[in-house]
């Protein structure tokens, strides 16, 4: 069934995102590349990808893409991606052998020999490690190797982007499993650093290529909404930029004004993280005026100001201030024609070449003005947390914390506050003093004991906001340390990760009489066996589960805060439970009557051999006439019907002989209990809606239960009864129709 579902799922998005499922242009090929190259940098080195493309061609020769195309199609596709972004001959080298190294036989010191330490440095940066010598933690620390290798050098991740890129274009070709976990990997770690590196072209690209392949129906349903509105919003659209482009010429400032276009995964953001509803959303229109110079920039925001009212608190000067990727623009939102709100970005070209292409502009302008020849570290002091993330990278030697400190580092905003000497510290939002005394020195974070903001006193988990002056006062005790504390409100990973290397190093013994005592309090509260469960095996076997060395290491990780107190109980009340359920007793059936006609019983299901047997239907599966049924005998209790697919099913196998032979035989009186889930985009009067189509379709409800999520998804789950199983399907297909619901289905699994 799964299966089904999983081919279904990619049939419909094929139908969704073409694109995904074509195979790569033909005009990526040499010819076209080296044109492109060459219109970037006229004077560059263009023999070299002329060789690194004879070599990537003859190393991967035999080999083939899963969309059955010679493989040297990727390594070309990812070269002139890079080429678009304006890199220069190396880069284009390193992104043709990129896949040189780890798929073929060319070994690294060859490639050095042959092109020399740049482009082997970079391709080294993007190669994968082995997963035979890693294991699981084979992806974290390939991603850590790139880090550092980004550290030194921004264009591997540049390669690494476009090589994501490509693959995302062709995930159509890819296991349903293996996309998901790709996509949802390039939304948490990817996307979020070509946002840092202020490439939106890529980031915006990577983003609804993900969206698509993790949420089809959401995506299809939105992708609908936007293809209803698209008329009226474009000639609404086309009013505004005539006025716009009035204003220009009434300035005589020559410009281009455009509308902006709707990136599915931004509208969807917009309704989970904002919480809005579509139509507020989309109808919200986007211009983008480009002009000649910073001067233009504020002339034009001033006559469209004239023109109409501005909303309070919406104008942000992004040309004064940047942003920390350099992004640079003025946007305001004012209230348009008809009332209708308009947002407008005004920019010169090069701050747009900037905002689409981010840190690659900056090679791009580098290179030419070198000759072709740039310092690697150039770039590094616009991009100052590149360095910061390889610092921290170093102190983390879980491979699994380590990603998911990469996710919140990189996705993170930041503020910007000042020592008193004047120094400026990045940290996260929501920092606080504690972060900021980590961010300067580990000792300083160590020894913090008091801070002032602005000259003021303040207590330390005050958050921190941009143009604060910090000052911190440090102990002079020799033995002061962090306070665990402090884990519950610091938002840097740095300080989180010096915080913890302190309790583990130095305070280990404590930690672990910490935890022992929290255990203990926990256990009296609840009124547990103290003595009897504190001498069981089972915590070491729980410290074993959740990979401690022994119950030492469980206790300090409880007493330093990493795992908690109830989930330990949790696991070792049900382990003991587990040892001491050792009653078999006897199977019994019900008494049964004198041999007869096997009987039928109102709940359409036939016991074969045996008749007068009290039958129910199990309600954690919700069986119906056509699905494959088996019996198990209860005790006391008659014969519990459960589906075949049923969990319990298989948590009952280990009592082969109480199962028993069923058949389904239902009569005009059987009546049978089914559960549906509806799944929809959260609207107001939804629940109204669904509930008058089930009334509609003489549904009787028995009982329903509505959330939704974080991520703005209302998901409904209604119980019912119904005679006819056929029934089912016209209530579902009812349902379906609704609007903003993208999947109703029938659930079988409580």
């Amino acid at each position: 069934m799964a299966d089904s579902q999983a081919s279904t799922q990619v049939s419909s998005l094929r139908r969704l995102v073409p694109r995904i499922f074509s195979r790569a242009p033909r005009v990526n090929d040499l010819d076209n590349l080296i044109r492109t190259v060459r219109a970037n940098h006229p004077r560059g080195d263009l023999p070299i990808i002329e060789r690194a493309y004879r070599v990537a061609r003859e190393k991967h020769e035999g080999q083939f893409r899963q969309s059955g195309e010679p493989y040297i199609t990727h390594p070309l596709a990812v070269a002139q991606i890079l080429a678009e972004l304006g890199l220069g001959p190396r880069a284009i080298a390193a992104a043709l052998l990129h896949d040189t190294v780890e798929d073929t036989g060319y070994a690294l010191t060859e490639l050095t020999a042959e092109f020399g330490d740049e482009v082997a440095m970079l391709v080294d940066g993007v190669t994968k490690l082995d997963k035979v010598k890693y294991g699981e933690s084979a992806q974290a620390e390939t991603v850590r190797k790139m880090i550092v290798a980004m550290s030194k050098d921004i264009r591997v991740l540049l390669i690494k982007l476009a090589d994501r890129l490509h693959n995302a274009r062709t995930w159509g070709f890819v296991p349903p499993e293996k996309s998901a976990r790709k996509a949802k990997e390039t939304l948490e770690i990817y996307a979020p650093l070509a946002h840092r590196l202020g490439i939106q072209t890529i980031k915006s690209e990577l983003e609804d290529l993900s969206f698509a392949v993790l949420h089809p129906k959401i995506y299809a349903e939105i992708n609908s909404l936007i293809a209803q509105r698209t008329p009226q919003r474009e000639k609404y659209l086309q009013s505004v930029v005539e006025s716009i482009n009035e204003d220009l010429r009434e300035l005589r400032i020559r410009g281009k004004v455009v509308g902006r276009p709707k990136q599915l995964y931004s509208v969807y953001q917009k309704m989970v993280v904002r919480g809005r509803e579509f139509d507020d959303i989309y109808d919200l229109i986007g211009i983008r005026v480009l002009v000649g110079s910073v001067r233009d920039c504020y002339a034009v925001l001033g006559a469209i100001h004239a023109r109409w009212t501005p909303l309070p608190g919406r104008f942000k000067d992004y040309i004064a201030t940047p942003k920390f990727n350099l992004y640079q623009s003025l946007h305001t939102t004012v209230i348009g024609p008809s009332g209708r709100t308009v947002e407008i970005q005004i920019r010169t070209h090069e701050m747009h070449q900037q905002a689409e292409f981010g840190v690659a502009a900056h090679w791009m302008y580098k290179e030419r003005m070198n000759g072709g020849k740039v310092d690697a570290r150039a770039t590094d002091a616009d991009m100052a947390w590149l360095a910061h993330i390889s610092d921290w990278q170093a102190e983390t030697a879980d491979p699994s914390e380590f990603l998911d400190s990469l996710r919140f580092e990189i996705g993170a905003k930041e503020v910007y506050v000042f020592t008193p000497k004047g120094r400026v510290i990045g940290l996260p939002t929501g920092a606080t003093t504690v972060d900021f005394a980590y961010a300067v020195h580990t000792e300083i974070g160590h020894r913090t004991m008091g801070a002032k903001v602005n000259g003021r006193l303040v207590p330390l988990e005050t958050e921190l906001k941009s143009g604060d002056v910090v000052e911190v006062f440090t102990s002079k005790n020799p033995d002061a340390g962090p306070s665990q504390d402090w884990l519950s409100f610091v938002k840097s990973t740095r300080a989180r990760n010096k915080i913890r290397g302190w309790f583990t190093k130095e305070r280990r013994e404590e930690a672990i009489e910490q935890g022992k005592e929290a255990i203990a309090r926990a256990m009296r509260k609840q009124n547990l066996p103290l003595q009897r469960l504190m001498n069981q095996e089972s915590f070491a076997e729980v410290a074993r589960q959740l990979r401690y060395e022994d119950v030492s290491g469980l206790y300090a990780a409880v007493g330093e805060g990493h795992v908690s107190t109830q989930s330990v109980l949790e696991k070792v009340t049900a382990l003991v439970a587990a040892d001491e359920d050792t009653s078999t007793g006897a199977i019994e059936l019900p008494g049964r009557a004198p041999a007869r006609e096997a009987r039928t019983s109102d709940s359409g299901v036939l016991v074969r051999g045996a008749s007068d047997i009290l039958v129910k239907l199990a309600r954690c599966c919700t069986p119906v006439p056509g699905d494959p049924i088996v019996g198990f005998v209860t005790r006391g209790s008659g014969v519990s019907v459960h589906r075949q697919d049923c969990v319990n099913v298989k948590a009952l196998g280990s009592d082969p002989e109480r199962f028993i032979e069923v058949e389904w035989a239902p009569t005009t009186k059987s009546v049978f209990r089914v559960q549906i889930q509806v799944e929809a985009l959260d609207r107001s009067g939804l629940l109204s809606d669904v509930t008058r189509v089930l009334s509609e379709h003489h549904v009787n409800i028995l009982s329903a239960t509505v959330s939704t999520t974080d991520e703005r998804l209302a998901l409904s789950r209604f119980v019912f009864e119904m005679g006819d199983s056929v029934h089912l399907d016209r209530v579902l297909n009812a349902v379906r129709r609704i609007d903003a619901v993208y999947d109703v289905y029938r659930v079988t699994t409580s």
